[in-house]
């Protein structure tokens, strides 16, 4: 006999769902679990306790039912956070740190002073490449996972732009004090660029995903 666990909240993509399969699968009694990210419900057969059910998706990093109260204590979701901030950081980063490194082999900042009418404009170029690259990398993380190119990039879409921007800005704010300014990319600042990068925006993430069951990636 089946049972159905619904609302199932944090779940944004097709890797979700296999997160919550293999919690689910793992339990004692339990022959196969099918789970909807977008209807937020499991599908489980087998002889089982739905309170371990609740238990296993809880720690896999989801929440089940209404949530509870807004608090900053919940570790389960500070990890789940935390691993969104990190497949963020990376996709962020691919972008940004490239365009910088371009500029440097380039020279750009021998040709572009703060008083250049592009100056400006360049400082944007990094960040909007960034989001590029975060899109691109969710995109064929979700595809990996079986989800279909168009499903996938609307579901990278959809990630938390606020987020990523203050990852963005957070990085190449680093990096001009390092550079002094100058359009570019200090190799010194690189680990700076990244500790500031992930830390910054991952409060924000596990407010968005504690309070609102939304993920960044």
């Amino acid at each position: 006999m089946a049972t159905i666990l619904e609302d199932i909240r944090g779940m944004t993509c097709g890797g979700c769902a296999s997160n919550v399969e293999r919690a689910l699968i793992a339990l004692d009694g339990i022959e196969s679990a099918t789970v909807d990210h977008v209807a937020g419900t499991a599908e489980v057969e087998g002889d089982f306790c739905k309170m371990k059910m609740t238990a296993a998706v809880v720690e896999a990093g989801y929440q089940v039912g209404n949530p509870e109260p807004f608090n900053w204590g919940d570790k389960a979701v500070w990890k789940q956070s935390a691993n969104n901030t990190k497949w963020c950081l990376i996709g962020c980063a691919i972008g940004e740190f490239g365009t910088l490194a371009a500029y440097s082999y380039y020279n750009v900042g021998d040709k572009i002073g703060f008083d250049h009418v592009y100056y400006y404009p360049m400082l944007l170029l990094p960040l909007i490449n960034g989001l590029i690259t975060s899109i691109l990398l969710e995109t064929a993380i979700l595809m990996k996972s079986q989800m279909d190119l168009s499903n996938a990039f609307k579901t990278a879409m959809g990630m938390s732009f606020i987020g990523m921007l203050m990852m963005e800005i957070a990085m190449e704010a680093t990096d001009l004090i390092f550079t002094g300014g100058k359009l570019g990319l200090n190799y010194y600042a690189i680990p700076f660029m990244l500790l500031v990068g992930f830390l910054t925006p991952w409060p924000y993430n596990y407010w968005r995903l504690k309070k609102y069951g939304k993920a960044c990636h």
